[in-house]
């Protein structure tokens, strides 16, 4: 039975801790937050309850089995409802899509929305994320990648590689393989579900439609959150400990390897193993001296961080004709946006896509009100300083115009809202910057060569959004799922 400490209690480090438990470790989370969730957190005030983290999970099934192999099942926690359509486009020249939620239906969808030849060109770059899926889906995803070695070492052929192909961009594959500005505009904005930017992100990303379309979106009623409450609640049953309002502030090492964690509190408490659930650049900066980190310091030294978000949560009176769960409003420009979030002179966009999320769910809203989740693409807190005093609320008039010059005017329907920033995310997560999923995939090695689930000190691992296989709820529980291997049973 090993002592295993846990740095933060988001779905990654909750996940694993579960997972270990259930092996026979004696596991301890520490959570510099009053409560668990991360990212995954959630706001009550007046009657409206929101999610202020992700809003869609798929690949369910990666829940499903995490909590069958640790107790009961996932379905006697928590009710997942299909999403349907999964997402509502808005395209800048007023013309829209519905999504559907079955995949099913997306060829005539498209083809209704943007004609025959759109839904057949569609239909056949699908047809190749699928076969990119299956190359990585298990054999990369699943397992713990340490480098490009490890990398070519899970493809069984060149063929392999080649179909992988690093070298070409989400943006040239659409550019290459489909003829409507809309839906390269739709495939170039699944490169944000990584924080990074379609012209720079491996032609790879395009496994993440595939995903979406034949495994479809879901939603928890009742909120995501209470994914997370049942995912603490496992850990409870097993005996794990959790040290909230307990922030890590070092890693302690000797030849050996890992010896325990040090509290901001002045306490240091001994362990045989320590998950990391921290930002990799907070933990590898300022958490981890030991010289054997050097490496990796150096790489993440190379690599560009991802994106953050600016949200606006809308308490909102009376019911909207035509609701959808989820909206996407695209903007005329799509690469201005890029160039404000990646370029060399960071800044807030002036004419962003507005993400909207707002679920049918009585839970959520009194009776005949809303709960609107908005959220813009946003750099990160340093490059641009969030802040300054009056730039959030000044940022988020903007944002409201922006909603009402696309059709979704609801600035008279206010009752409150509130407004969180990259700074926010920061101050309230511990990830560097608020980047939401650590570093980007802008470039040919980012997407799949993210900091290793092993890390360079024995007795040191790292499981999620910003370590392999990446950020999201699925990615970050099977980051967990490696770890509990890598670690092995008591």
């Amino acid at each position: 039975m090993a002592r295993v400490a846990v740095i933060g209690a988001g779905m990654g480090g909750l996940a694993a801790a579960a997972r270990l438990a259930a092996t026979g470790h004696r596991v301890t989370v520490f959570e510099q937050a009053s409560t668990h969730g991360g990212k995954l957190g959630t706001l009550h005030r007046e009657g409206f309850t929101f999610d202020t983290g992700p809003s869609l999970l798929t690949l369910p099934q990666v829940y499903r089995e995490l909590f069958a192999a640790t107790g009961t099942p996932l379905e006697e926690h928590v009710e997942l409802v299909p999403v349907d359509p999964t997402c509502h486009y808005r395209f800048p020249d007023g013309s829209e899509l519905d999504l559907p939620h079955a995949e099913r239906e997306v060829d005539a969808a498209l083809a209704a929305a943007f004609g025959d030849r759109a839904a057949a060109q569609w239909r056949g770059l699908m047809s190749g994320a699928e076969r990119l899926w299956d190359l990585v889906g298990e054999p990369v995803l699943q397992n713990p990648l340490s480098g490009v070695r490890d990398l070519v070492r899970r493809s069984t052929s060149v063929r392999d590689l080649l179909a992988v192909a690093p070298w070409r961009t989400l943006r040239s594959l659409g550019t290459r393989r489909l003829t409507d500005p809309r839906l390269r505009m739709l495939l170039d904005r699944y490169a944000t579900y990584s924080g990074s930017d379609p012209r720079r992100t491996p032609a790879l990303m395009s496994v993440v439609p595939f995903v979406e379309q034949r495994y479809g979106g879901w939603y928890v009623r009742g909120g995501l959150r209470r994914l997370g409450d049942a995912l603490a609640g496992r850990c409870a049953e097993l005996g794990v400990r959790f040290r909230f309002d307990s922030r890590v502030d070092a890693v302690y090492s000797d030849a050996r390897g890992v010896t325990g964690v040090g509290l901001a509190a002045g306490e240091r408490v001994p362990a045989d193993v320590v998950v990391s659930d921290a930002d990799a650049e907070h933990l590898y900066r300022e958490l981890v001296p030991d010289r054997r980190a050097d490496r990796t310091r150096r790489a993440l030294d190379r690599a560009q961080p991802s994106l953050s978000g600016f949200v606006v949560l809308l308490a909102l009176r009376g019911r909207t004709p035509d609701p959808r769960h989820h909206r996407v409003l695209f903007p005329a420009d799509y690469d201005a946006e890029f160039d404000a979030l990646f370029g060399r002179r960071p800044a807030p966009v002036a004419d962003p896509t507005v993400y909207v999320c707002s679920p049918a769910d009585p839970a959520v809203a009194p009776e005949g009100e809303e709960a609107w989740f908005v959220l813009v693409n946003a750099p990160r807190q340093g490059p641009v300083d969030w802040t300054v005093p009056g730039l959030a609320e000044d940022y988020a008039d903007r944002v409201l115009a922006v909603l009402a010059e696309r059709g979704l005017d609801v600035r008279e329907r206010v009752r409150w809202r509130e407004v969180r920033t990259p700074a926010d995310w920061e101050r309230d997560t511990g990830a560097v910057g608020g980047s939401i999923y650590g570093t980007s995939s802008n470039g040919p090695r980012a997407a799949l060569l993210r900091p290793a689930n092993r890390g360079p000190v024995p007795g040191l691992f790292l499981v999620g959004g910003s370590a392999h296989p990446g950020g999201g709820l699925p990615l970050v529980a099977m980051s967990a799922a490696i770890v509990a291997r890598l670690v092995g049973p008591a």
